[in-house]
């Protein structure tokens, strides 16, 4: 009989997949970080304190969505900071925009990079670019500093539990928006708006602190929890949707596998309920 890696969620159903080998597994100062090698269309997966990261067969679902949408929203993104996404898929999206000069990733957990580069190399082929910095350190620390730095800023984070709990406080979202250079934008992964409703209300009622813009957009993961996601689009200045990079984009767009202008506009439209439970915040 095969055996599943199974992650069951807070509301009390989940995914299983099966899987073949465990090809890594160790235990960093930070976390425990699994590379799976699964028997099935997903190839391998990356797990942190068994939770689902990320998969080699439907990692574009998220690095897609981060880095697209808030990069197509800038006239001219130069420097991007990513923070967290010690897998390498979200640098590895920024790269593709002719425009960008410097891509600072900022990861607390090198482990997750060594591993990555080992054994997801697809996902974390960027990570050599000549434009990219590599910053083993926290990025609490690291932002507090920073002022009119950044065109980009991509949260990439974990979920609000472990290393991840500092990066969904008001005084770091200030400090991010600080490190902002005037039309700069954040996106940050904000949850499952399935099963993590509450984590969802808390994370935007901060951002609306702080941020005079923000707004959400979702699109399907099919590997995580409820197999939809959101992320939120935060700015200064400049509005979802008020600017858009035609370009780039199509450029961009031919070595994307879901994402395009079309799909790009229609991610900002939410489902009733999501568009209450965030008015509320």
């Amino acid at each position: 009989m095969s055996e599943f890696y199974k992650e069951i969620t807070p509301a009390g159903f989940g995914i299983a997949i099966k899987q073949k080998q465990v090809l890594f597994s160790k235990q960093s100062p930070f976390q425990k970080v699994e590379i799976i090698d699964s028997d099935s269309e997903l190839g391998k997966i990356l797990t942190l304190d068994d939770l689902m990261m990320t998969t080699e067969g439907d990692e574009f679902y998220y690095h897609e969505m981060i880095s697209h949408i808030p990069m197509m929203h800038h006239k001219n993104p130069e420097t991007v900071l990513v923070i967290g996404g010690g897998d390498g898929g979200t640098v590895r999206e920024v790269l593709k925009h002719s425009s960008v000069k410097k891509v600072v990733l900022c990861e607390i957990d090198g482990m997750v990079i060594d591993a990555c580069k080992q054994y997801l190399p697809t996902i974390a082929c960027g990570l050599d670019d000549n434009r990219v910095e590599i910053k083993v350190e926290d990025a609490i620390a690291y932002i507090k500093d920073k002022k009119d730095e950044f065109d980009i800023v991509l949260i990439d984070s974990t979920d609000p539990m472990g290393p991840g709990e500092g990066l969904f406080t008001e005084e770091f979202y200030t400090n991010v928006k600080n490190s902002l250079k005037k039309g700069g934008i954040v996106a940050a992964q904000s949850e499952s708006p399935v099963v993590n409703k509450n984590e969802i209300k808390k994370m935007y009622k901060l951002l609306k602190k702080v941020f005079p813009i923000c707004a959400a957009y979702t699109s399907p993961i099919p590997t995580y929890p409820g197999g939809y996601w959101a992320w939120a689009y935060c700015s200064v200045d400049v509005e979802p949707l008020s600017y858009y990079a035609d370009n780039r984009a199509a450029e961009i767009t031919k070595s994307c596998k879901i994402y395009n202008k079309e799909y790009h506009y229609a991610r900002f439209a939410l489902p009733n309920y999501l568009k209450e439970l965030l008015e509320n915040c």
